[in-house]
């Protein structure tokens, strides 16, 4: 939540006093809404485990693909073998995550 309190705090016109107030007032309705969200969506929960581990696979596993391509031939053997094996954990693990999560969605739907 901080980054996007930051934002809207930056949103404030100058000629308003900057006060605590402000930050107060912005962080409180940006996690009220978050709870607002999170009881009025059903299997909010779920859903965003879904999407966090279907995001962890980008996270994970782009930087390494990236290290890899751009370093090409310049980088030795232990770095490429640890690339590879955050890559396959990162594989693995995302697709067990998102295979769990699906899974609990269409057990509680039925």
């Amino acid at each position: 939540m901080s980054p996007v309190a930051m934002s809207l705090e930056e949103l404030i016109p100058s000629n308003h006093m900057k006060s605590n107030i402000y930050s107060v007032l912005i962080r409180t309705s940006l996690v009220l809404s978050t709870l607002v969200v999170a009881l009025s969506i059903p299997f909010f929960g779920l859903v965003t485990s879904l999407i966090g581990s279907s995001m962890a696979m980008l996270a994970l596993i782009l930087p390494c693909v990236c290290f890899l391509s751009i370093l090409k031939g310049k980088i030795t053997r232990f770095q490429v073998s640890v690339c590879v094996l955050i890559i396959v954990v990162g594989t693995v693990s995302s697709v067990i995550g998102t295979y769990t999560s699906l899974l609990e969605i269409v057990q509680q739907l039925l």
